[in-house]
């Protein structure tokens, strides 16, 4: 069932959003050469705890997964698509790290990743990631009343395949409110004005996974980690948008 939700309702999920992108950046901030993937978790820990929140990813378990999440952070480097469990790994010069974090707070979800470089960039990576963005923005702005949710996929699709890019299959966003993943999924890549119409009330977390090489992923043995066959390198960004009269609002900035 695909709930609505009430301007007051996306007000209570702007505060969880809020949390969530102070997180990430925080989380960013921390990122260097020699800094630890658990310590990275470790921060965002920090983050819920200072504003008396819940992680939404600790303990989910979703039907693909043999266990649950153990961690509050995914941290996904390098040819890692998505989904990545925090180690003990330090991060090396030039790795390319993807941030996915989840928060809720009185009873309502918020959910955005982000990537970046740590160290010295490699130029590919940063085009890699630039076009992320782009296809993040498009998508975006695709997501008014009136248009469909294969509009989202589209705009995702045209931006990312035009660069060159692969997009692993089956894997893409989703609605968001009381619980972290609703209905309906959100494609990244669709046909054009096709799939349920857009409507108020409607929030949705918009997420490009991307990589350089061809679409598709394996799952590493913790079941979890969505890794490239050919070990190109993967970007993942996204918002949680609500749709309004008005147009789209981002829901998780700081």
């Amino acid at each position: 069932m695909i709930e609505l939700k009430t301007a007051a309702e996306v007000a209570a999920m702007r505060e969880a959003g809020r949390i969530v992108g102070e997180a990430l950046d925080r989380v960013r901030a921390a990122a260097g050469v020699g800094v630890t993937l658990l310590e990275l978790d470790a921060v965002a820990r920090e983050v819920l705890a200072e504003h008396k929140a819940g992680s939404s990813f600790l303990g989910y378990q979703p039907g693909f997964a043999d266990s649950p999440f153990p961690a509050v952070l995914c941290t996904s480097v390098n040819d890692a698509i998505v989904h990545g469990i925090p180690t003990a790994t330090p991060l090396r010069d030039g790795d390319l790290l993807s941030i996915d974090f989840g928060a809720h707070l009185n009873g309502w979800h918020g959910d955005a990743a982000r990537s970046f470089v740590v160290g010295t960039p490699d130029p590919a990576d940063l085009k890699l990631i630039e076009t992320a963005e782009r296809a993040l923005a498009a998508a975006i702005a695709a997501a008014t009343p009136g248009n469909r949710l294969g509009d989202i996929g589209h705009a995702i699709a045209t931006v990312v395949r035009g660069a060159g890019y692969g997009i692993p299959p089956d894997f893409g966003g989703h609605g968001i409110g009381r619980a972290m993943h609703e209905s309906p999924s959100v494609p990244n890549e669709a046909r054009a004005g096709r799939g349920m119409r857009l409507r108020p009330g409607l929030v949705i977390a918009i997420e490009p996974m991307l990589h350089a090489g061809a679409d598709p992923f394996t799952t590493d043995p913790d079941g979890w980690t969505l890794r490239t066959v050919d070990g190109s390198r993967a970007a993942h960004v996204e918002n949680t948008v609500a749709i309004t009269e008005d147009g789209p609002v981002v829901l998780t900035t700081p």
